[in-house]
C-alpha cells in the first residue's frame, strides 16, 4: 500500500512481551514493524482505550531486518477492563491503520488498512486474582448421576414413593434399556421422568474406576430433590434427591473421594427453580410457595405478570422452570447459605449453571460468599462463548475472567474449534489461531481452572460428532434415537476421538471426561447424550488409549502447569508444546501419512518456545527419539504421537 508494509502480532513475543492477559499496573511492550520504500517517511502513533482513550508516539525505535521497528511501552489499567488498541501510521497527508486481521478473535497477525480496522484485545484482570491450584489442570470427570452407576440403597424404594406421593411420574428402567424421548400417553411433550437409579453409592463403588483413570476432580450434575431425572428444576436446594441417597450418603460419598484424593464440585442452579418446589410449589405439594400464596416469603424471588404466556416468568419460555430475580436480597441470602451447607458437607467448588444469565453482580456476591467458606474453592461457570468477549443482551461485556467472578469456565470454544479441524472445517492454522486467541485472552489462572471438554449433558456424544452425526434439529426425535454411522465413518469417528482426546489433554485446562466418553458412548441431543454407562460393553480400544492418556498426563508434571504453544504444519498436522522445567510435544495428524520436522521456530506464537534438545519419549508408545534442536516425526494416517523429554 504505497510503498508500505507493517506488521503486528499479538500472539507473538516477538511483538507483544508479555504474552497474553495481564493484572492491573502491568506494563505491556508492543511493536510495530513497518517496511519498504517509504518506510522511512512513516511515523507510527499506537491508539489505545485503556480505561480512557490515549494517542501514544513510540518511546524509541530501531531497524532490524531492513525494516524499522517501533515500540510502544504502556502501564495497563488500574482497574480490571479490556483494553483495545490499534496503530496508526502517518505518511505525508496520508493515515493508513495497522489492526487485528481476524475480526472475531481480535487476535494473531495484522492487516494493513485505510479504513478504521478491528482492534486487539488485552485482558486487565484483579492483581489478587488466584484460582484454586487443586482445580488447576488437573483430570475431571463429569457424571450425571442417574446415568452412571447403580449401588445397593436399602432407601431407593423409600426415595420412589416420596416422589410418587407428590404426584410425579417414576418411570424404573432397567440398566441397558433405551432412555424415554416420546410423550407418554395424554401429554404433548416429552418428559424426563425415566430412572435408571444411579446414585451415591454406584459411584462410591467406581472410585477405583475412577481412580485407574488418573480423575482428581468429579464434577456431578445436580444432586437436590428434583422431579425430573435431570434435576435441573429443584425442588429442595437443602436435601438430596433420595432416589440419589441420603445426605449421609453424600458425606459417605466426598469422605471415599477425598481418601482417594479427588474433589468435588456440585452444580449450582441458581438462575431457575423448579415450579414443582418448596419455593414456587405451582402443584401444591409443599403449602407456602410464591405461585398460590401472595404472602409467601419466596413470593419476591419470582416476577408474576399477565404479559408473561404462563403468567410469571420463566426459563426460556419453560413453564416447570420459573426464573428468579437473583439480586433479590432474600435469595442472595438463602443462595449463600445453600452454598455454604454443601461446603461444609464435604463439597469442595460448585459450576454455576446458565452463568451468562446470571447478573454480574451475584456471581461477584457468590465468589465473595464462597471464597469467605472456603478460600480453596472453585467456581467455574456455564459460558458457552469466549468468557471475556462476551456481552449481556445489552451490550455490556461480562465480567467473569476480571477477577471478581470466576476461576474458570467450561471450554467450548476449544470442543468447537477441536471438533471443527478434525471435520475438516477448519485446518491446522485455523486451529492455532482459535487456541491462541483463547490462551492470549485469558488469565492464566483463568485458563488452567477451566474445564475442557469435548462433550457433556447439553451436546451430542464426541464420538457420534465425530462419526458424522447430523444436528440435533435435521432429525426429529424417533429418528434421533435410531441414528447409527456407517461403518466407514463410524471408524473414521473413532480415529478422529483418539486424536481429539490427545489434544484435549495436551492443554494447560483440566481436561473433562463426559462419563462413558472413554467407553465408546454414542447418542445425538439430550436425552441421547444421558444414556447409561455401558458397563461390560466398554470400547476395550478406547478405554486402553484413554488410561494410557490419562496416565501420560499424569506421569508429566508439566502437562499441569506449563507453559503453552502451538504449531501447525500443512493443513493437517497440530502441535502442542509444553515447557516447564521439562519439554512435552503433542501432534496429530488428521489427514494421510507424513513426516514433520520440529523446530523451536515453528512456535512463535504463544507464550512457550522448546528448545527441542535431548531424548523424547513416546508416553503412549514407549518410542524413543533424538533431537538436536530440531525433531522429525512419522505420523501415519490419523496418528498421533505424545513426546515427553526422557
Amino acid at each position: 500500500m504505497r510503498g508500505i508494509n507493517a506488521y503486528h502480532d499479538s500472539t507473538s513475543l516477538r511483538f507483544r512481551e508479555p504474552f497474553g492477559a495481564l493484572r492491573c499496573g502491568d506494563e505491556v511492550l508492543l511493536r510495530l514493524t513497518v517496511s519498504g520504500p517509504d518506510a522511512e517517511r512513516v511515523n507510527a502513533v499506537l491508539r489505545i482505550w485503556n480505561g480512557a482513550e490515549s494517542f501514544l508516539p513510540a518511546q524509541s525505535e530501531y531497524e532490524e531486518n531492513g525494516a524499522r521497528v517501533f515500540v510502544f511501552r504502556v502501564k495497563m489499567a488500574d482497574k480490571p477492563c479490556v483494553s483495545w488498541y490499534h496503530f496508526r501510521l502517518h505518511l505525508n497527508d496520508d493515515f493508513f491503520y495497522v489492526g487485528a486481521k481476524d475480526a472475531m478473535l481480535r487476535s494473531g497477525g495484522s492487516e494493513l488498512t485505510r479504513e478504521l480496522p478491528h482492534d486487539y484485545r488485552i485482558t486487565v484482570y484483579d492483581r489478587d486474582f488466584t484460582t484454586p491450584e487443586a482445580f488447576c489442570g488437573r483430570i475431571a470427570y463429569q457424571i450425571f448421576p442417574d446415568r452412571f452407576a447403580r449401588g445397593e440403597y436399602p432407601g431407593l424404594e423409600a426415595g420412589i414413593a416420596h416422589h410418587r406421593a407428590l404426584g410425579r411420574r417414576v418411570t424404573e428402567k432397567e440398566w441397558d434399556e433405551e432412555v424415554d424421548y416420546c410423550p407418554r400417553g395424554g401429554e404433548r411433550f416429552y418428559s424426563p421422568q425415566d430412572y435408571y437409579f444411579g446414585n451415591f453409592q454406584g459411584i462410591i463403588d467406581k472410585i477405583p474406576y475412577l481412580k485407574s483413570l488418573g480423575v482428581e476432580v468429579l464434577y456431578l450434575n445436580p444432586i437436590f430433590e428434583s422431579a425430573y431425572n435431570h434435576r435441573y428444576s429443584i425442588s429442595d436446594y437443602m436435601s438430596v434427591d433420595p432416589l440419589l441417597g441420603t445426605e449421609e450418603d453424600f458425606i459417605r460419598l466426598t469422605g471415599a473421594l477425598h481418601d482417594a484424593g479427588i474433589k468435588l464440585m456440585l452444580d449450582g442452579v441458581f438462575s431457575h427453580t423448579g415450579d414443582d418446589s418448596i419455593y414456587f410449589d405451582r402443584r401444591g405439594n409443599y403449602g407456602n410457595g410464591a405461585y398460590n400464596d401472595p404472602g409467601s416469603p419466596y413470593r419476591e424471588w419470582y416476577e408474576f405478570d399477565r404479559r408473561y404466556r404462563h403468567g410469571f416468568r420463566c426459563w426460556w419460555d419453560f413453564e416447570t422452570l420459573p426464573e428468579v430475580e437473583e439480586l433479590t436480597p432474600s435469595y442472595m441470602d438463602f443462595v449463600a447459605g445453600v452454598l455454604e451447607k454443601w461446603i461444609r458437607l464435604g463439597a469442595d467448588g460448585w459450576r454455576l449453571d446458565v452463568a451468562d444469565e446470571l447478573p454480574d453482580e451475584f456471581i461477584k456476591f457468590l465468589r465473595t460468599r464462597l471464597k469467605a467458606i472456603s478460600p480453596d474453592a472453585v467456581l467455574i461457570g456455564e459460558v458457552w462463548e469466549d468468557a471475556v468477549l462476551k456481552r449481556d443482551g445489552h451490550g455490556r461485556r461480562r465480567e467473569y475472567a476480571n477477577g471478581a467472578e470466576l476461576d474458570g469456565v467450561m471450554d467450548y470454544p476449544f470442543r468447537d474449534a477441536a471438533v471443527d479441524f478434525l471435520l475438516g472445517r477448519i485446518d491446522a492454522a485455523g486451529l492455532k489461531a482459535e487456541l491462541s486467541a483463547q490462551l492470549e485472552g485469558y488469565p492464566r489462572g483463568f485458563m488452567r481452572a477451566q474445564l475442557g471438554m469435548l462433550g457433556s449433558h447439553d451436546t451430542e456424544r464426541i464420538l457420534s460428532v465425530l462419526c458424522g452425526c447430523p444436528v440435533k434439529a435435521a432429525l426429529p426425535r424417533p429418528a434421533q434415537a435410531h441414528w447409527r454411522p456407517s461403518a466407514e465413518d463410524a471408524d473414521k469417528g473413532k480415529k478422529r476421538l483418539l486424536l481429539a482426546s490427545c489434544l484435549q489433554f495436551a492443554m494447560p485446562f483440566s481436561p473433562c471426561i463426559f462419563y462413558g466418553d472413554e467407553a465408546g458412548l454414542t447418542g445425538l441431543a439430550d436425552p441421547f447424550c444421558r444414556r447409561p454407562y455401558p458397563w461390560g460393553h466398554e470400547d476395550n480400544e478406547l478405554m486402553a488409549h484413554y488410561r494410557a492418556l490419562t496416565a501420560a498426563r499424569a506421569s508429566c508434571p508439566v502437562f499441569a502447569d506449563g507453559k503453552t504453544g502451538f504449531a501447525s504444519f500443512g493443513c493437517d498436522v497440530f502441535a502442542v508444546a509444553r515447557v516447564g522445567g521439562t519439554e512435552a510435544v503433542t501432534l496429530i495428524n488428521r489427514g494421510s501419512a507424513k513426516t514433520v520436522r520440529l523446530t523451536p521456530s515453528d512456535f512463535s506464537e504463544g507464550e512457550a518456545t522448546p528448545i527441542l534438545c535431548g531424548r523424547f519419549r513416546d508416553l503412549m508408545t514407549g518410542a524413543v527419539c533424538e533431537a538436536d534442536g530440531s525433531l522429525s516425526i512419522a505420523l501415519p494416517e490419523y496418528g498421533f504421537a505424545v513426546l515427553a523429554l526422557d
